[in-house]
């Protein structure tokens, strides 16, 4: 497979010519070494030939989370002795799904996240702070370090959590950048204004933001960020969208004007409740094609994630399509008293209310069969008339108030950010089967 580090810079013709090339090559492996699309091509009667260029993948059936649940093995092409590292999906939508690379494939890794970081604004002789993990099966962690090697950046590997241990670091060792969930930036200022730590002073310049957003779908500040920026002004946030599945990573440049799509690792499509492409400027399901992926590629894989494209020349002179944050999931969207919300409309409301510490949204089936919201609140004085205030800012925001329950901010920290959990657990769906 071809790769290209200046891709995104080139024409838009070019980045077409490549993909369209690339996609011939990858669909000519996957038809030959993978069982699941051996059988898919032949049960839809596909001859693969026939598909020339990315306006002809609308022909091949796409491919759901249950069938890599199900099927899991079918998708793997190589031998089991080839396979180097095994990783799981998160599992936010379902039972994580296992994911098996090989030496090819972390390779290719690497070279995702030194576009990545390179795209950000990071460069050889940056130190970036890792404050995420890099165990549990987690390919993102791995990632982060296998591209900050290939960048010929230091990476210090400290893990999630522990503000303490994260300054003490900081002091230590000088990182200009750390990969963090934004919302963990907000403690540690926290953290270092109660430890009398002058953070505005510190050496991070930088910070590469993953499981959050950062912004609305037309990238305006989102309540996160301006909570962050208030405390952190100086500090560079830049949003990143990846998942496990495509093994690749999208990130925004120094615009901040939406996530760069690396051509050269993965073709996408933006697609509507019917599978068609939706028109430019509108929502839909991201769906993605890998390129390159040597033990598991997926051909029109279904992400569930729903955002918007921009293709317009970036500033930064890069001609590839951004992506808008993530602004839901299908399988979390809900149907509220006749409105159609998402969680990520709860959370930036939540987030913007001065006293809630922490929350965690329970989606569940209401006496009548439809859509009820429970959000669990840990608060700084929890009463009647919070309660109030809070059911308020709902009405102002979406017209419709939620369930409103408050609870220990300790016992809800552990129950959002369990042991076993590599993300935090912010939304649960109880709703019944259909």
């Amino acid at each position: 497979m071809k790769r290209d580090p200046l891709i995104q810079f080139k024409s838009k013709s070019e980045i077409y010519d490549l993909q369209n090339e690339s996609l011939r090559e990858n669909l000519r492996y996957v038809a030959e070494r993978s069982p699941y699309y051996k059988r898919l091509f032949s049960k839809a009667g596909l001859d693969i030939a026939s598909i020339e260029s990315i306006e002809d993948l609308k022909n091949i059936p796409t491919t759901s989370k249950s069938d890599l649940q199900l099927f899991n093995a079918d998708f793997l092409c190589v031998t089991k002795n080839k396979i180097r590292d095994y990783v799981t999906t998160s599992g936010t939508l379902g039972e994580p799904v296992n994911f098996m690379l090989t030496e090819s494939d972390l390779q290719r890794l690497a070279y995702n996240e030194k576009i990545s970081f390179s795209t950000a604004g990071c460069s050889e002789g940056d130190v970036i702070q890792l404050m995420t993990t890099i165990d549990k099966r987690f390919m993102a962690g791995l990632a982060y370090f296998l591209g900050a090697r290939e960048l010929g950046a230091g990476i210090i590997r400290v893990g999630n959590g522990i503000p303490e241990l994260q300054w003490s670091s900081i002091k230590s060792n000088s990182p200009s950048a750390c990969i963090v969930v934004p919302s963990f930036l907000i403690k540690l200022a926290e953290f270092a204004e109660k430890n009398g730590i002058d953070y505005s002073k510190s050496s991070l310049r930088r910070a590469i933001c993953i499981g959050e957003p950062l912004r609305e779908a037309d990238l305006s500040e989102n309540t996160l960020t301006k909570k962050i920026m208030q405390k952190w002004p100086d500090l560079s946030l830049h949003s990143t969208y990846a998942s496990t599945e495509m093994q690749s990573s999208f990130t925004e440049c120094e615009y901040l004007c939406g996530a760069h799509h690396q051509s050269d690792l993965v073709i996408i499509e933006i697609l509507d409740e019917n599978e068609k492409q939706v028109a430019q400027g509108e929502i839909g399901e991201l769906v993605i094609t890998t390129l390159g992926v040597e033990g598991m590629p997926l051909v029109r894989f279904k992400t569930g994630d729903l955002c918007m494209a921009f293709y317009d020349t970036c500033r930064c002179g890069r001609n590839s399509t951004r992506l808008s944050p993530i602004v839901g999931r299908k399988g979390q969207m809900i149907k509220y008293k006749g409105t159609t919300l998402y969680p990520s409309a709860l959370y930036d409301i939540l987030d913007n209310i001065e006293g809630v510490i922490n929350y965690q949204v329970q989606i569940y089936t209401n006496s009548i069969g439809t859509d009820g919201i429970l959000i669990k609140i840990g608060a700084v004085n929890p009463s009647p008339t919070f309660e109030k205030i809070i059911t308020e800012h709902f009405r102002a925001r979406i017209r419709v108030a939620p369930e409103i329950r408050f609870e220990p901010v300790e016992l809800l920290a552990k129950a959002i950010q369990p042991e076993i959990r590599r993300k935090p657990l912010k939304f649960t769906d109880m709703r019944e089967s259909i």
